[in-house]
C-alpha cells in the first residue's frame, strides 16, 4: 500500500466529492449524501482553505482540511486542522497519524506556533463506522484549555 500525502487540485474533485459525502453521511448520518463534485472543486482552489489527500496509488481515500491562521498574541501563524477523515476500508492504517506528521512539517516551515486540532463530538460508531476511541489525538496532541463554541449564524446549516 504505497500511500502518498499531497495537496488535492481542482483536477481531484471528482474523487474528492464522493469522500466528503461519505463524511457529511457520518457524522450527520440522515439520508446519504450525494457526491457534489462542483463544491469539491470550489473547496480545492478555495484561497483560505488546503485540503491534503491520502492517496492509495492512484486512489483518493481520505482528506484532511487546514488553514494557516495568524495568532493574534504571538503575532505568529498557527495551523488550524479542521478535519480528517478515512474512508472505512483505509482506517488503523496510519492515515490520520500521517496527515498529522505532514502537517507538523508543513508547520515548521511556515513557522507555526502550533497546530489546532478541532475534534468533532463522540459519534455512535454502531451507526456511522467512525472510531469512538480518542486514540490518535490523545497519542499525539495535548487537550486544550480553551474552550470551542459555535455561534450559529444559519441554524439550517446544523441540521442533519
Amino acid at each position: 500500500m504505497p500511500l502518498t500525502i499531497a495537496a488535492v487540485t481542482q483536477a481531484d474533485a471528482h474523487k474528492l466529492a464522493p469522500i466528503i459525502a461519505a463524511y457529511a453521511q457520518a457524522m450527520k448520518r440522515g439520508a446519504p449524501r450525494r457526491p457534489d463534485e462542483y463544491y469539491s472543486e470550489l473547496l480545492a482552489v478555495d484561497p483560505a482553505t488546503e485540503v491534503l489527500g491520502a492517496f492509495v496509488d492512484e486512489e483518493l481515500v481520505g482528506f484532511a482540511v487546514f488553514f494557516d491562521l495568524p495568532d493574534t498574541m504571538s503575532g505568529h501563524r498557527v495551523g488550524h486542522l479542521e478535519d480528517i477523515y478515512v474512508l472505512p476500508n483505509y482506517r488503523n492504517r496510519g492515515i490520520g497519524r500521517k496527515f498529522v506528521e505532514v502537517l507538523k512539517i508543513e508547520g515548521q516551515s511556515r513557522g507555526w506556533d502550533r497546530l489546532r486540532w478541532v475534534v468533532p463530538p463522540p459519534v455512535d460508531a454502531a451507526a456511522t463506522g467512525l472510531p469512538t476511541d480518542n486514540a490518535l489525538y490523545e497519542e499525539i496532541a495535548t487537550l486544550s484549555a480553551s474552550r470551542l463554541y459555535d455561534i450559529i449564524i444559519d441554524p439550517l446549516s446544523r441540521k442533519s
